[in-house]
């Protein structure tokens, strides 16, 4: 019989480094370049986070022959650690044994070892198994990993209990065309289109609930800000006095977010040269048709879209958010409740204005949200007058038939927030294996 212990504490390889200067350390990663000099060999080796410049003198350590090392061997390393400014992090590891623990049988089809790859999403993409090997791809994804886990640290400390839900369903909480179909043992059943009911459910039970999950949209776009399947942060919370809850919930999530990334992920924000934006105390807000008459009266636009706001118009208000206030962010409320969901909760001063919001950053909407309908015959009457079968939507309208609070809640696109953060020019960059009309691999 053996006894399985508790795991050893992860060691940061730099930090480890720096740590013991002078004296012999031992880590493990896969090379990412080799420059071959006459008499020795600069070795730099890829870590699970930096690149590590290692130094191998003479033809061989220990069997182990300095010609035969190269691009994506993996290796366990041993070397003394001595200061030296001009390599990566400010010092090299000068070796004394070397084990090779993996080996490529084929040479790399892209260049790992080139600051900067310079290749096309047609490119990349297939490969993204190899390529997001590269610490700038890497890098990205290290980000987006600290965002979801601010987001998760914030709702916690605000009361909010981690929830999941169902991604087959038998209804979309959206409605429309924009569904997957799924042959679920017989019976047509979907891909969640949001965890929008689920999350009412929840916060009827647990008062605040929030996920991270993935979301489907069978939508046929191809454009540099959508995807088939995304990962959302979302939360729902009751008791709330109107949307504006939410909207604050929201602005303080994405302060504590943005002093997490830029405490967590100083490396990688200097790597991709980010600009991470500062929130004070709040997020300036302007209902949807004082946006429309802004954009008239400042850029002489008269829109044309009587619901919504196109990505010209995001980018507008966007503009002025920043010039008026200093803000990188902006909320758009009350929009018309024609084009909003069946459970947006109609303004009470004006029932043709939803209680609905969406938030842009940088130009592009990233959360759509607002108070949802709690009552029972509000609910049912918002369906009949929408001409929707009711009977579709019991297991649904139950949690307003036996009583609910008065809650609303949003949702966040990870990968649109990832994108606009970083500057990239496209969401598949931001997804490690996007989904789209063309890709189902890798």
């Amino acid at each position: 019989m053996e006894y399985i212990s508790l795991p050893k504490p992860y060691v940061d390889v730099v930090a480890e480094c720096q740590a013991h200067m002078g004296e012999q350390v031992t880590f493990s990663g896969t090379v990412h370049r080799v420059r071959s000099f006459p008499e020795f060999s600069f070795i730099v080796v890829r870590t699970d986070r930096a690149l590590v410049q290692c130094l191998f003198q003479g033809e061989e350590i220990g069997g182990i022959r300095r010609e035969d090392v190269r691009d994506a061997m993996v290796v366990k390393v041993t070397g003394r650690v001595h200061e030296e400014v001009r390599a990566e992090n400010g010092f090299e590891v000068e070796l004394s044994a070397v084990e090779i623990l993996g080996k490529p049988y084929d040479k790399l089809p892209v260049p790992l070892g080139k600051k900067y790859m310079g290749l096309s999403l047609d490119v990349d993409l297939p490969l993204r198994p190899i390529t997001l090997r590269h610490p700038v791809k890497r890098a990205i994804f290290r980000v987006q990993s600290a965002i979801a886990n601010g987001f998760s640290e914030y709702m916690i400390s605000q009361g909010f209990v981690h929830m999941t839900s169902p991604k087959i369903v038998s209804a979309g909480a959206e409605g429309g065309a924009d569904l997957f179909k799924v042959d679920y043992f017989g019976t047509r059943a979907y891909l969640a289109q949001s965890p929008q009911f689920y999350k009412q459910y929840m916060c009827g039970i647990m008062g605040r609930v929030f996920e991270v999950g993935s979301v489907y949209r069978a939508e046929r776009h191809n454009s540099s800000r959508h995807l088939n399947e995304y990962i959302g942060l979302d939360f729902e919370m009751a008791y709330i006095d109107s949307m504006f809850d939410v909207m604050a919930m929201e602005t303080g999530m994405l302060k504590y977010v943005m002093e997490y990334v830029k405490k967590n992920c100083a490396p990688e924000l200097e790597l991709l040269k980010a600009n991470v934006p500062e929130i004070g105390e709040s997020i300036p807000s302007v209902t949807f048709h004082e946006a429309k008459q802004i954009m008239l009266e400042k850029f002489g636009h008269k829109s044309k879209n009587r619901f919504d706001l196109d990505p010209k118009e995001e980018k507008m208000m966007c503009e002025y958010a920043k010039e008026e206030f200093g803000s990188e962010f902006i909320f758009i409320t009350f929009f018309p409740s024609e084009k909003r969901p069946f459970y947006a909760k109609d303004d009470e001063n004006d029932p043709k204005l939803a209680c609905s919001f969406d938030l842009l950053f940088r130009g592009l909407e990233i959360t759509t949200g607002g108070q949802r309908v709690h009552d029972y015959q509000e609910q049912m009457d918002k369906l009949n007058r929408r001409g929707m079968d009711a009977s579709l939507f019991e297991s649904f309208t139950i949690m307003h038939k036996y009583g609910m609070p008065p809650h609303g809640g949003l949702g966040l696109g990870l990968e649109r927030l990832t994108m606009q953060l970083l500057g990239l020019s496209n969401i598949r960059e931001a997804s490690n294996f996007p989904r789209d009309m063309q890709r189902l691999e890798p």
